[in-house]
């Protein structure tokens, strides 16, 4: 993008009563966020759905001169960023209609061809939240996902410092711009985060972080991802709103349960009651209902041995004939194991609640 174009965006994003979806209407219409500025107000009336209080203030002058003084910290600070139409936009918030137009981000965030998870949940995380958040890592850091998450206190910095730990990328999505770290107890992560991963926001340097802020970044981190984790929560959070917002994208959203007169449990019960997200006690699960697939066969092994344990005797024999002749029947299955019809099929279902196989049309069965 040009100068003149980003100046153009910066400015749009500061004038009252146009968001996302009504800017990115403009753009489209216009051409361009330049066009915008340029065209009259006549011709923008045109648009569906937007009228002449939507454009008040369009022509304002003092929005240009706060997106050239945003642009100056942009430049002072070299920072990077990515509008909704480049290439390097975060590619499943690209198909979020309230997506942001303008992407702020710092450290070393590399997206392409790369699965990614969020993970939210309480600012109060149990040793129960914590054990999990920690043993998920240690199961799908075969994977090697991007852990996405709000770097605030409780779940969200205890999954990034675990994907840290694991050598995994892990992002964090602000709600305040780049020039502060909320809550400054974690300025001490800054760096480790931006070495292998780093921050994302919309907000400019002048914004703080807000309760209204909080709410608004949780679209990002929803859309951003293929999948949303709550880890824990309690019947009302931010991190069902997130899950919310990521069923509307419909995105796969999980929940880890837990007993139902834990506090922190009862939003993650309530999700998968209402069935608004999947029950969640294993990485197996998650990679079993995301379809995700190793492109290696060291890998396979690797997440095998991690994720798979605890195989009886006749699930091992099952299971190592499928893996060394792929798609089988059920027939087969039994013949070649030397087993009754009715114990491969009873096994067979209890692989598949465990994650090492998947059922297939024409009752064949594969290992994964």
């Amino acid at each position: 993008m040009t100068e003149d174009e980003i100046l153009a965006v910066l400015r749009l994003q500061k004038v009252p009563n146009i968001g996302d979806v009504t800017a990115k209407k403009l753009i489209s219409h216009c051409g361009g966020p330049k066009a915008i500025f340029e065209d009259k107000l006549q011709n923008l009336l045109k648009i569906e759905n937007i009228g002449q209080r939507t454009l008040r203030g369009l022509y304002d002058t003092i929005h240009k001169e706060e997106a050239e003084a945003e642009y100056d910290f942009l430049l002072k600070e070299k920072l990077d960023f990515s509008f909704f139409m480049d290439e390097d936009y975060p590619k499943y918030l690209k198909h979020c209609i309230d997506g942001p137009i303008l992407l702020f981000k710092s450290g070393n965030i590399d997206l392409e061809n790369r699965k990614i998870i969020s993970v939210v949940g309480t600012r109060n995380i149990t040793s129960y939240g914590t054990a999990f958040c920690e043993t998920f890592i240690e199961e799908i850091a075969p994977l090697n996902p991007i852990i996405v998450s709000g770097f605030a206190y409780g779940v969200d910095i205890t999954i990034q410092k675990a994907a840290l730990a694991k050598g995994l990328q892990t992002i964090g999505c602000l709600a305040h711009g780049l020039n502060q770290i909320y809550p400054k107890a974690h300025k001490k992560h800054a760096a480790p985060i931006e070495k292998n991963g780093g921050f994302l926001t919309e907000f400019w340097s002048t914004s703080n972080p807000d309760r209204e802020n909080f709410l608004k970044r949780n679209r990002i981190i929803a859309g951003i991802s293929e999948a949303t984790i709550v880890i824990e929560s309690a019947e009302k959070g931010g991190s069902l709103v997130t899950a919310d917002i990521a069923n509307g994208y419909n995105r796969e959203v999980f929940a880890v349960p837990g007993r139902a007169t834990d506090k922190f449990s009862k939003g993650c019960n309530d999700l998968i009651k209402r069935q608004k997200a999947h029950l969640l006690t294993s990485a197996a699960e998650l990679v079993y209902l995301l379809g995700w697939e190793l492109e290696e066969k060291e890998k396979k092994t690797t997440v095998q041995k991690q994720l798979f344990v605890e195989l009886d005797e006749t699930e091992q024999s099952i299971y190592s004939y499928l893996q060394l002749n792929g798609k089988q029947l059920l027939d087969t299955v039994a013949l070649e194991c030397n087993l009754p019809i009715f114990k491969t099929s009873s096994t067979l279902f209890n692989m598949e609640m465990k994650g090492v196989v998947r059922p297939l049309p024409g009752k064949l069965f594969e290992a994964i």
